[in-house]
């Protein structure tokens, strides 16, 4: 049986409009044992990037659910206000709060850091998911394109600056949300701000969730030893507010077979929660409960120089220290 369940779902994953849509979803959880995912999240603390709306609050809402103190980031009071009330009705968990953080602000990144650890020991759980996906280039405050500041350079700051609190707790986790985009294009070393090149948004959002698939493989082996497990995942296609807004045509054509949220989110969930995962697995790109392959073209691999000196590019430009000895990109 195992095999078969194998079998279809390799095969469904090989049919991307199937594999992604709520087509795909539907029929790989016919083959899920939820009697074994019933883990309760009680007494864990829990970070959410991009949670006001879609995956993020999905997310945050499970975790709620199974009683865990959630911090919601957010950059609009409003709405994060509006999400933090609509889960604590939901969920009847009062431990739930917003903080007001722009990911491309690496001042903002420092100063909730800062504002977290004063209030927390340790992280349990922290899931990288807010993400921009921009027309036109765009730069942050830090002069970064925006979209490689928030959606790269956030992620590589953010948990850096709390892999300290990460270590303080038991099984720690780390889940980055990458995409399925990530699989068409390679690691870009030579211009990853489109400094070269004329700005392509679509094209700019894939690489920086490959980026974030590199990063975590990084993550993976520099924290093994200190027993957290680092993960990326891709939601499939979900019928989110980030989606029709930033894809509004591909949002009308292919609303109908979109997830909700909440099947979206279901590997975040699953991957932080879980209780049998191992450190073995630390470092795997996951999508609908099952490691997927990193590449399905030889064309978007890259070698571990170029790899190396992508990470010492992000260390650069975030004053981070942990540099690897070779060449930094240009």
């Amino acid at each position: 049986m195992a095999q078969l369940n194998s079998l279809i779902d390799n095969t469904f994953d090989k049919l991307i409009v199937l594999s992604y849509s709520n087509i795909g979803y539907y029929i790989r959880h016919q083959f899920w044992a939820e009697k074994d995912f019933c883990a309760s999240l009680e007494g864990k603390v829990a970070i959410v990037t991009g949670a006001n709306s879609g995956l993020g609050k999905a997310t945050a809402k499970e975790f709620a659910q199974r009683g865990a103190k959630v911090y919601l980031l957010c950059r609009n009071r409003s709405r994060a206000e509006n999400a933090v009330r609509g889960i604590i009705e939901e969920t009847a968990n009062t431990d739930v709060f917003y903080e007001l953080v722009d990911m491309s602000s690496q001042r903002s990144i420092r100063e909730f850091v800062k504002r977290f650890k004063a209030k927390n020991r340790s992280l349990d759980i922290l899931v990288n998911n807010a993400g921009v996906l921009l027309d036109d280039k765009q730069l942050s405050e830090d002069k970064i394109e925006k979209t490689f500041a928030t959606n790269t350079l956030g992620y590589f700051l953010l948990t850096n600056l709390l892999i300290s609190t990460l270590e303080n707790a038991l099984s720690s986790r780390i889940i980055n949300v990458s995409s399925g985009g990530m699989y068409a294009v390679k690691l870009n070393v030579d211009d990853p701000q489109f400094d070269k090149r004329k700005f392509d948004g679509l094209l700019a959002y894939a690489e920086s969730k490959r980026a974030e698939v590199v990063l975590t493989k990084f993550w993976a082996e520099k924290l093994a030893h200190k027993g957290i497990f680092v993960s990326s995942m891709h939601p499939g296609w979900a019928d989110t507010p980030a989606v029709e807004r930033s894809l509004p045509r591909f949002w009308k054509v292919t609303r109908p077979i979109l997830r909700t949220p909440e099947q979206g989110a279901d590997t975040i969930v699953w991957l932080a929660a879980h209780p049998n995962l191992q450190l073995s697995d630390s470092g795997k790109f996951w999508f609908d409960r099952q490691a997927r392959p990193l590449h399905t073209l030889l064309s978007t691999k890259s070698s571990r120089q170029e790899e190396e000196a992508f990470w010492n590019y992000c260390c650069r430009l975030t004053n981070w220290k942990d540099l690897f000895p070779t060449t930094t990109p240009r």
